[in-house]
């Protein structure tokens, strides 16, 4: 990790956007939402860019499934839930080369395919970030904790069945 960080482009913590697994690490008060992304750093043993993509992941998830107003209520929970969903990897859309978000493609797959693909996509899109899948299965239950306090147990609930 030295080596990546002595290679790293111009000044500490400058890293692209698009929340991939990049060269340059970010530190929790680089992500979108430092509170959310340092309990799943803490609680699951994540780096801060892969919480952050994580999060954002399972959050388009979420928007996927759930009403706007519904995810609004969980929206209102997150502090900068844009910035985590942004936060998603990008992913080659399946019509043509344009990136699209991880997000984007997961809203289509939820519209498209019904749950069970959307959370395949998404595990997919997690191992790609480089978490093990003992990891992946515990990030929904924390996560929807994370929003649970926050927002209350309604929220949570919400959270919740989107993420079955």
């Amino acid at each position: 990790m030295t080596v990546l960080l002595a290679r790293g482009a111009g000044a500490q913590g400058t890293q692209p956007t698009g929340g991939t697994a990049g060269a340059v690490e970010k530190t929790l008060e680089q992500t979108a939402s430092p509170e959310l992304v340092g309990r799943l750093v803490n609680e699951l043993g994540l780096k801060p860019g892969q919480a952050e993509g994580a999060a954002g992941t399972l959050f388009g998830v979420a928007k996927g499934r759930l009403s706007p107003a519904d995810f609004g209520k969980v929206a209102g929970a997150v502090p900068n839930m844009d910035g985590l969903l942004k936060a998603a990897p990008s992913a080659q859309a399946a019509t043509g080369d344009a990136k699209i978000s991880a997000t984007e493609l997961l809203a289509k797959a939820g519209g498209a395919a019904g749950g069970l693909g959307t959370m395949a996509a998404a595990t997919e899109t997690l191992s790609k970030l480089g978490i093990k899948p003992e990891t992946i299965a515990k990030l929904a239950p924390t996560l929807i904790k994370a929003v649970e306090s926050k927002g209350g147990a309604e929220v949570g609930s919400l959270l919740a069945g989107a993420l079955k």
